[in-house]
């Protein structure tokens, strides 16, 4: 199982977050820190599979990473993952990534966490793998852009929330309002 994803960049600024088995906050910067320094310390040419540091479970766990220009793509899994198996999960999550924005880089991830986090989701949830045909991702996430843009994104809602306000047939609008002991009254207001 996934214990933990973790995406951080050179100098150990954490880009994506998510952890599947529960730590305090401050048990989470711990791990963040001492992963980044076990993986930032290794050349590019070693394994790409160590044990897992002393706060996220010692030999019992490893971290599987792959180290892509900026940032670090690291996932810490119990024994029962196939380290292959993630390494390739990995370069998946990667090339969707690169997909959906054409030549990801660190600025996507920033500007773009609540997309990062949907193609993260359709692949791993609950720290199981879901799915990995990235075409099966990309399609996904294009259905989801799809049925962003045609409900008119967040942006319109405070102009539906205008017009559905302005379609509303009132007889009148109510002049006094009394509320227990409280009476208010409302001013004229110019109709919309």
């Amino acid at each position: 199982m996934i214990k933990a994803i973790l995406i951080f960049n050179n100098h150990g600024k954490p880009r994506l977050i998510r952890f599947y088995q529960y730590f305090a906050e401050d048990m989470q910067q711990q791990i963040i820190r001492e992963t980044f320094h076990l993986v930032s310390k290794r050349d590019d040419n070693v394994c790409n599979f160590l044990e897992g540091g002393s706060l996220i479970g010692g030999s019992d766990y490893k971290l599987i990473y792959r180290h892509y220009a900026t940032l670090y793509f690291v996932f810490c899994v119990d024994s029962s993952e196939s380290e292959l198996g993630i390494l390739d999960l990995i370069q998946v999550f990667v090339e969707t990534l690169d997909k959906c924005f054409e030549n990801v880089c660190e600025l996507d991830l920033i500007f773009h966490m609540d997309k990062v986090h949907y193609i993260l989701q359709e692949v791993v949830m609950g720290g199981m793998v879901l799915e990995t045909n990235m075409n099966e991702i990309v399609a996904q996430v294009e259905l989801q852009n799809r049925m962003e843009k045609s409900e008119g994104g967040l942006s319109a809602a405070p102009a539906r929330a205008v017009s559905a306000v302005k379609n509303m047939n009132l007889p009148e609008i109510p002049r006094n309002i009394n509320i227990g002991d409280i009476n208010i009254k409302v001013p004229n207001l110019s109709p919309f």
